[in-house]
C-alpha cells in the first residue's frame, strides 16, 4: 500500500495525542509506503493534480518532545492518482486555501484518485451547518447573520451556546444568558455587526458530562466515545480549552445517532467522520480532521488507528489498484 497524507508540518505533530500521527504509526506497521505533502503543494502539471510529496520512514517518538521521529527518504513529484489512498489531514480553518484544496482534490478524484474524505464532502459537510439535515437529532438551532435574531432566540431559551461557522477546538465558543452584562459586546464581536453568519443553539446542561466525540470510520461506528469533559468554570469541552478526555462505552442514545448519519457519511464519500454529542443531542459533524484516536486507544481495548487502516485497506480493494 502506498498512502499520501496531506497534512500539516510533520515536525509540528504533538505526537502524544496527534491522529494523524497514530494513523502513520499503525500504516508503518503493516509495512506500507508512507509520503506527506502540504495542501499548499498541490498543483496541476500536464493536466494531472500533482503533489510533491516526501517518502519518508516513522521513526516514532522518544518522548512527547520529540520532533525527530521521521526520516524523509526523498522528495518526489507524484500524481495523486498513483497512491492507493490519499489522506487529507489539514487542520481548519476551512479558509480559502482549504476551499482551493478541496476543488484540486476533487478534480483528483476524476482522475482515478482515491481521497479520504473527499473534497466535495468537505465543502459540502460544514461542521457545524451539516447538523441541519438531521434535525430530529440536533436541540433547537438558529442560523443568522442578525443579532436581532439571536437575542429573540435568547429570550425564547433563556441560556444559549453561540460559535462562529469556521472555528475549531472551541474558539469563538459563548455561553449567553439573559442576565449577562455583555451580550451586546458578545454579539458585536462575534458578528461583525451583522456582517458574519454564526449558529445558536440551545445549551444543553448534560456538557458536564462531557461532550463526546463518536468517532464512524467506513461506515462503522466505533463501540466507545470520547467525552471530553470541562474544567471547572469552564463551558467548552474541547481537548484544545483544557477539557479532560475520558473514553466510554456508546450509550444507547449515542448509537442512534451515529447509526443513522453512517450510511449518509459513507454515500457522500467521507471515510472518518467525527460526531459531537452533548446528552442526547448532535452538535457538530467533523470531517476534515477529526481526533481522538490516541485517547480512546490507550483507555480501552479499541484499537482505533487499525480500525481507520482496516478501512483505507478495503476501500482499496473496493476500487482497485492506483493508475
Amino acid at each position: 500500500m502506498k498512502i499520501l497524507f496531506i497534512a500539516d508540518p510533520m515536525a509540528s505533530f504533538k505526537t502524544y495525542k496527534d491522529t494523524t500521527y497514530a494513523m502513520m504509526r499503525e500504516m508503518s506497521q503493516r509495512s506500507w509506503k508512507l509520503f506527506h505533502t502540504l495542501a499548499g503543494d498541490l498543483s496541476v502539471q500536464n493536466e494531472y493534480v500533482t503533489a510533491k510529496a516526501d517518502e519518508f520512514d516513522f521513526i516514532g517518538a522518544k518522548d512527547k518532545y520529540d520532533h525527530a521521529w521521521f526520516n524523509v527518504l526523498s522528495q518526489q513529484q507524484c500524481t495523486l492518482n498513483s497512491f492507493d489512498a490519499v489522506i487529507m489531514r489539514t487542520d481548519p480553518p476551512f479558509d480559502m486555501q482549504y476551499l482551493y484544496a478541496t476543488h484540486l482534490l476533487t478534480l483528483a478524484a476524476t482522475q482515478g484518485a482515491h481521497v479520504y474524505n473527499s473534497g466535495q464532502a468537505m465543502r459540502d459537510f460544514n461542521e457545524k451547518l451539516a447538523i441541519l439535515n438531521f434535525p430530529e437529532l440536533t436541540a433547537p438551532t438558529l442560523v443568522t447573520t442578525r443579532a436581532a435574531d439571536i437575542r429573540e432566540f435568547l429570550t425564547q431559551h433563556h441560556d444559549i451556546i453561540i460559535k462562529p461557522l469556521d472555528g475549531m477546538g472551541g474558539m469563538g465558543i459563548f455561553r449567553l444568558t439573559l442576565s449577562d452584562p455583555n451580550i451586546g459586546s458578545i454579539l458585536e464581536m462575534l458578528m461583525h455587526l451583522d456582517s458574519r453568519t454564526i449558529m445558536a443553539q440551545r445549551y444543553i446542561p448534560e456538557i458536564v458530562h462531557g461532550d463526546k466525540r463518536i468517532l464512524v470510520i467506513g461506515g462503522k461506528v466505533v463501540p466507545y466515545a470520547l467525552a471530553r469533559i470541562p474544567q471547572h468554570g469552564e463551558t467548552r469541552g474541547n481537548l484544545a480549552a483544557g477539557g479532560k478526555g475520558v473514553a466510554q462505552p456508546l450509550s444507547q442514545r449515542d448509537q442512534q445517532i451515529a447509526e443513522t448519519l453512517a450510511p449518509e457519511l459513507v454515500r457522500r464519500g467521507i471515510l472518518l467522520a467525527g460526531l459531537d454529542v452533548i446528552g442526547d443531542y448532535l452538535t457538530e459533524i467533523n470531517v476534515t480532521s477529526p481526533t481522538g484516536f490516541q485517547e480512546i486507544t490507550s483507555q480501552t481495548d479499541c484499537n482505533v488507528p487499525a480500525l481507520f487502516a482496516d478501512a483505507v485497506e478495503e476501500a482499496a480493494r473496493l476500487y482497485g489498484s492506483p493508475v
